[in-house]
């Protein structure tokens, strides 16, 4: 007895460490939810929708196969179905008219669209509300009509093959049987929580009952993809279909057909009684261990105070949303679901209307406004790209070229050893993946065909697009130019990947000045989503198209800036990181500088960041900048940095910096003995000490003022570009929205009386940009209110 008692403690202890374990509000905030079009939002327009005949639907085709109804879902006009008032409403008509005809007995809900069954809610349809009260009327809306589709008298299949998220999700959800494709494009999901918002069609509600409170909580409150496999396991899907390969038809064309057809056959059965869902024991460790953490309440309290505390910990309170999933999913298991579905409405209004959720959702439209080529398509498809040097960069430039792109790529380094280390990356990524299962072995060996690596020019004549991975050095970055333009052809593009030289000047060295940009990657490449493209006064509309597509085809994020020092996202950063080195010239310990950026929303302390990038690389900047910009990027002395770096400290790749770097990944590191005494040489005392909102207003007023300068001066084309860029570029706060959106909820008049009572108190370096002062004294802001 005692020793089951401790293997189901155990069991309990390893399912609630997931929760521990999540990372909350991913960093690349990654857009799980599509928009439509919608027209007016209110009851007037719903009334008379609901008075539309059947023969009027949009949304959805209904098709009667012998004794089964298909709800084949298809949104006119876009490659993404999602949930709008006119979908769910055309979805009810037709599931009606199923229910009303004695000779179907079951239905089947599919997407007409490939690679999506409903990829989330239609967000333009939430942005277009004035208020969480009246948003919260159509929500009652929706939850009825669910509930309608929940507790209907005959069976409904989801046939889900592609994007299955947010309010996509929660219309499977509410279907009696639920069949997923095991191909790459289909994933489920709930992430609403990366807009600052819940699952407000009965997510909280169903998901913990479905999956158990573990499970689900990891599901809302990361917001993160749950691939096939992983949902059969957990219950969120009831059976998988292995997707076709090609033969008459596409292979996309044949695994929807036979999805089709095991979803009527499947459908059928439940109807007739031949087929049964599985439901696990009561009695099973799996079913003890369901009702231990869901059911049972103090297991359930446990849970939940435990995934508190990983809130807390990972986002200091910043984020509304999660704590408010934890409060209605706890309640709705407590006090039944028709007290849930009601708070969960009330709790989705109310985020809605807090300034976190509008520049989440801001940034939503950033993004997708990003995912798009202003200049058009590139006048020759890429094909083929060159990547010339296979260091940690290169190489992974590589890699997103060959996984995400889809291109034919050669991988050129000076040295056989260089070309090892990156294809020992890459296949190691790949067989991560494989691993996780998100690819088969044979997949990984396609992707691996798809690159050759190699020494010299050889097939370089064939490129349409190279990119200089080489160190960061211009002498260099040139020779290499002036190199590889003896093989490629005229029409092949030619782009830097730099975090600061000139663009201008390496275009100088070029045969063809109107073929060369620059191309910013973020590392590491793989997993960091922005890429910076900078275009210089002669850059050609096609080079910058071709920089553009090649990075979308990436699976990149893409600001276009113009050329100059730093151009957008290392130029910001450095008044930043000055004014970071001058709180510990003040004797701020680094770790409480650490502890507090992070509180600030920043997703790595301040210090750690300095590591990470190299003080070598910070202080290359500082001075750089300083040169260009004069006093505006100073505030602390240069020589700090440059002593550390003299004595070696690089940063983590050196193994000390401001931190000692021993291998083991700690977050408890030792601050190093000797940077300590560095700074002890070059110390100053603080004049308005070190409050929370006094170093918070300092290091963000210099980044953010800094912004506005690059917008002025045209570096930035837009304050979208901005926000975007310095979101998902240096990890600026995303509850923010980014520089542009902070200053129009902060208000410029106030940020300037901050600047100005910093200049006097710290010197010329606090300097209000003219941009800042004029939109203060006309009382304008960035974007429209």
């Amino acid at each position: 007895s005692n020793l089951a008692c401790a293997k189901l403690l155990h069991t309990f202890l390893s399912t609630t460490s997931e929760i521990m374990a999540c990372r909350l509000l991913s960093s690349s905030l990654r857009p799980a939810v599509r928009l439509t079009p919608t027209s007016g939002w209110n009851c007037l327009s719903w009334t008379r929708c609901l008075a539309t005949e059947a023969t009027a639907l949009k949304h959805v085709k209904y098709e009667e196969h012998g004794d089964i109804a298909v709800m084949r879902m298809d949104t006119p006009n876009e490659k993404m179905n999602s949930v709008s008032r006119e979908f769910f409403f055309d979805m009810l008509e037709a599931y009606r008219k199923a229910m009303a005809n004695d000779n179907i007995k079951a239905m089947v809900a599919i997407s007409a669209k490939p690679g999506c069954f409903i990829a989330g809610a239609d967000i333009k349809m939430l942005a277009g509300v004035s208020s969480g009260e009246e948003m919260m009327v159509e929500m009652e809306r929706f939850q009825n009509l669910a509930k309608e589709l929940e507790k209907g008298h005959k069976p409904v299949v989801a046939a889900i093959h592609g994007a299955c998220l947010g309010g996509g999700l929660e219309v499977a959800q509410t279907c009696h049987y639920r069949i997923a494709t095991k191909h790459k494009t289909t994933v489920l999901g709930l992430p609403e929580v990366n807009l600052g918002l819940l699952p407000g069609a009965g997510g909280t509600q169903m998901t913990p009952k479905m999956v158990g409170l573990p499970a689900a909580l990891d599901m809302m409150l990361t917001g993160k993809n749950i691939r096939p496999n992983k949902a059969k396991k957990m219950g969120l899907i009831d059976q998988l279909v292995e997707p076709l390969g090609p033969g008459t038809k596409s292979s996309e064309a044949r695994t929807m057909e036979y999805l089709e057809e095991v979803a009527i056959q499947a459908a059928r059965g439940l109807a007739t009684g031949k087929l049964k869902k599985t439901v696990k024991s009561k009695y099973s460790l799996e079913g003890i261990q369901h009702w231990f953490t869901t059911e049972f309440k103090y297991g359930r309290q446990f849970v939940l105070n435990q995934a508190r505390k990983q809130v807390m910990n990972m986002t200091s309170g910043n984020y509304p949303a999660p704590l408010k999933i934890l409060e209605v999913a706890d309640l709705g298991l407590d006090k039944g679901v028709t007290q849930g579905r009601k708070a969960e409405i009330q709790a989705f209004c109310n985020l809605l209307d807090t300034p976190e959720s509008k520049s989440l959702i801001s940034l939503f439209f950033g993004q997708r406004e990003c995912k798009r080529n202003r200049f058009g398509e590139p006048q020759r498809k890429i094909e083929t790209v060159g990547v010339l040097g296979a260091g940690l960069m290169g190489a992974g430039i590589a890699e997103v070229s060959i996984d995400k792109a889809g291109y034919n790529v050669l991988l050129k380094d000076t040295t056989e050893q260089g070309l090892a280390r990156g294809q020992d990356q890459i296949y190691k990524n790949f067989t991560g993946k494989v691993k996780k299962r998100q690819i088969t072995g044979y997949e990984r060996d396609t992707l691996l065909s798809r690159y050759s690596t190699q020494l010299d020019y050889t097939g370089f004549d064939k490129c349409d697009l190279v990119i200089e991975a080489v160190f960061e050095d211009l002498p260099l970055k040139l020779k290499v130019l002036k190199d590889v333009e003896q093989h490629i052809p005229d029409h092949c593009i030619f782009a830097s990947n730099t975090s600061a030289l000139p663009i201008a000047k390496i275009a100088e060295a070029s045969k063809r000045p109107e073929n060369v940009v620059g191309m910013h990657y973020f590392s590491p490449v793989d997993k960091m989503p922005l890429l910076e493209v900078i275009t210089t006064d002669k850059t050609s509309k096609n080079a910058a198209s071709v920089a553009v597509s090649a990075g979308l085809k990436q699976g990149k994020t893409v600001i276009v800036v113009k050329d100059g020092p730093g151009f957008y996202t290392t130029r910001v950063l450095g008044p930043m990181m000055a004014e970071q080195i001058r709180l510990l010239q003040e004797g701020m310990p680094p770790k409480d500088l650490d502890k507090m950026s992070k509180k600030f929303g920043f997703p790595v302390g301040l210090v750690t960041l300095a590591d990470e990038v190299g003080l070598d690389v910070a202080a290359h900047i500082t001075e750089f900048m300083g040169k260009k910009f004069g006093p505006r990027f100073g505030g602390a002395d240069v020589n700090i940095v440059q002593e550390m770096v003299s004595q070696g400290m690089l940063g983590r790749k050196s193994g000390r910096g401001i931190y000692v770097y021993s291998g083991a990944k700690t977050k408890n590191r030792d601050i190093n003995k000797d940077a300590e005494e560095i700074l002890k040489k070059y110390r100053i005392e603080p004049k308005l000490g070190h409050a929370f909102e006094d170093v918070r207003m300092r290091l963000l007023s210099r980044l953010v003022n800094e912004s506005i300068f690059c917008l002025q001066e045209e570096i930035l084309s837009s304050p979208v570009e901005g926000d975007v860029g310095a979101v998902f570029g240096i990890g600026f706060p995303p509850f923010l929205g980014g520089p542009f959106r902070f200053v129009d909820s902060y208000g410029a008049q106030k940020l300037v009386d901050k600047i100005h009572k910093y200049r006097e108190v710290y010197g010329e370096h606090f300097e209000a940009a003219p941009m800042l002062i004029d939109y203060a004294k006309q009382g304008k802001t960035f974007y429209s209110k």
